[in-house]
């Protein structure tokens, strides 16, 4: 795994996800390849982008492969198993991925979001002996997974399968603890098992980067000459066994901000570690719909409404106040899955919820609010 992290300071990634765009919804070519020559220029030199992050395995070849020598980078793209209906879909997407980027050997190659039905997918598909065969083919120098299930689906995909190179996994101060998402436990789990971890979402996509809300505003507060989004990644990088942390950046500023934090990097202390705790409390503690993602729901949906989704992003609305986030990742679900706009009313999915929850006017309210 060394020569995967060779860059002189290894524990920066480019996350590649939210390329910024021109008034016309087109790439902005200009800020792009100004970004990527900045975190190259500080000697980063890891880049994550997927198959269905839309533009962005061809941005990247135009502004890294086809500008810089073929050692001096990492890249790593992802197979998304919800667009393949049989196993030779596999090898189609990693031909597509690898024509996009113009590469013929990716660094490292994923699984995408594994979690309930992909793992099963992935079972099903011998996807984890496909990867292998990259691998020995030398098509792929690494393989690996990123992840959103259980703990315990990730105990068991690590037993399964001990010689994946790296995991990726959502790691921040709001979800570590959190008892859906259980960051802290899967976490462990991993350093359990030895295996290097890459983290996503350290800013839980951005939210924990602005100041939209009173917990975020006290940290601005109590440290005015640095960024919100640096004590995001100050906390995740205090970690052992972090290899290297992914960030999202969308403008030059985000990266060069980014870079500051990291090449004077210090642990968080005692007391930050305590505003942090104080800022989950005031952020969990904002009132949201109670729903527990037990998917009594959405399980008979004759729309096939993914409604526990629906009703999380409705949350992080209530939360954070940012809507521009929302429409981005509400863009991406969406993208494979039925809008919250698609719902019929039949009220099957308000019978079967224990939280009696209104469900159809939360659906009602995200589309009106997300919906283009």
């Amino acid at each position: 795994m060394a020569e995967l992290f060779q860059a002189k300071k290894p524990n920066l990634g480019f996350g590649n996800m939210r390329m910024p765009k021109l008034p016309d919804g087109s790439p902005d070519t200009d800020t792009i390849f100004r970004m990527v020559d900045l975190f190259m220029d500080h000697g980063y030199s890891y880049f994550d982008t997927a198959y269905i992050y839309p533009g962005s395995e061809e941005m990247l070849r135009r502004a890294l492969v086809e500008r810089y020598p073929r050692g001096s980078y990492q890249i790593t793209t992802k197979l998304f198993l919800g667009a393949c209906a049989a196993p030779a879909d596999m090898r189609k997407q990693f031909d597509v991925s690898r024509g996009r980027l113009g590469l013929e050997q990716i660094d490292t190659y994923f699984f995408h979001g594994l979690s309930g039905d992909s793992i099963r997918k992935a079972h099903e598909f011998g996807g984890f002996d496909f990867l292998r065969s990259l691998r020995d083919d030398g098509l792929a120098k690494h393989i690996g997974f990123s992840f959103h299930g259980t703990p315990e689906q990730l105990d068991a995909l690590l037993t399964e399968n001990p010689d994946m190179d790296l995991v990726q996994l959502q790691l921040n101060y709001l979800d570590w603890d959190s008892e859906k998402v259980q960051s802290r436990r899967c976490y462990e789990t991993a350093r359990r098992h030895g295996v290097p971890i890459a983290v996503m979402e350290p800013c839980k996509g951005g939210l924990l980067a602005g100041d939209d809300n009173e917990a975020l505003r006290m940290l601005q507060t109590a440290a005015p000459d640095v960024s919100v989004a640096s004590w995001a990644f100050r906390y995740i990088a205090g970690l052992e066994g972090i290899h290297v942390i992914l960030s999202g950046m969308s403008n030059a500023e985000q990266v060069e901000d980014n870079v500051r934090t990291f090449e004077s990097f210090r642990p968080l202390s005692a007391e930050e570690l305590a505003l942090i705790d104080k800022a989950v409390g005031i952020i969990n503690a904002i009132p949201g719909v109670p729903c527990t993602s037990c998917r009594y729901c959405s399980n008979d949906c004759p729309q096939k409404i993914n409604i526990p989704f629906f009703m999380n992003l409705y949350n992080s609305l209530l939360r954070f106040n940012n809507l521009e986030i929302a429409k981005h990742t509400y863009f991406m679900a969406t993208r494979t899955q039925a809008k919250a706009g698609e719902c019929i009313g039949c009220l099957g999915c308000e019978e079967r919820c224990p939280q009696h929850i209104e469900i159809t006017k939360y659906l009602r309210e995200v589309a009106e609010r997300l919906e283009e």
